[in-house]
């Protein structure tokens, strides 16, 4: 029986880690840490949001970028294994934010970040920011939040 329970509590502290928040509740970007391959993260991420019925308008590819013009910038530190921001808009939460202040328009698209950071290609990690807003658009900012939230833990858990 001890034998069970202790090749049980091996097994469970042995999982991989599927998703855990890295920054405060507070904080105004929001980031996760999984071991989960980058590859597989930016995958579930794109399923996510276009699960939810948009579109993926731009993938912005961070590390390529600032690998290719460090020689010309003298930014030679390497931050990133592998760095990318993915663009997408909900219609419904742009016409909510609209309606509060038409200059947050200004909050679309919305990016989610996927990236690995130099020298460590076991860890995961995706980034958000949270919204914030003109005008009455303390709901918008809340269903905003937990959309963005909703898509990275549908992804990584």
């Amino acid at each position: 029986m001890l034998r069970s329970v202790l090749a049980l509590l091996l097994l469970i502290t042995t999982l991989p880690l599927a998703a855990q928040l890295v920054t405060p509740a507070d904080s105004p970007i929001r980031v996760y840490k999984t071991d989960l391959d980058y590859e597989d993260t930016k995958s579930g991420i794109e399923m996510a949001i276009t699960g939810q019925g948009m579109l993926i308008t731009s993938t912005l590819h961070i590390s390529e970028m600032l690998e290719r013009t460090a020689a010309d910038t003298g930014l030679e530190q390497k931050l990133y294994e592998q760095a990318e921001s993915l663009e997408f808009c909900s219609i419904l939460m742009s016409h909510k934010m609209s309606v509060a202040h038409p200059a947050n328009m200004a909050t679309c698209p919305l990016t989610i970040s996927v990236y690995q950071k130099a020298g460590d290609s076991r860890n995961t990690y995706v980034a958000f920011r949270k919204p914030s807003m003109l005008g009455d658009a303390s709901g918008v900012e809340e269903a905003l939040m937990q959309l963005l939230d909703d898509i990275v833990r549908e992804a990584i858990e």
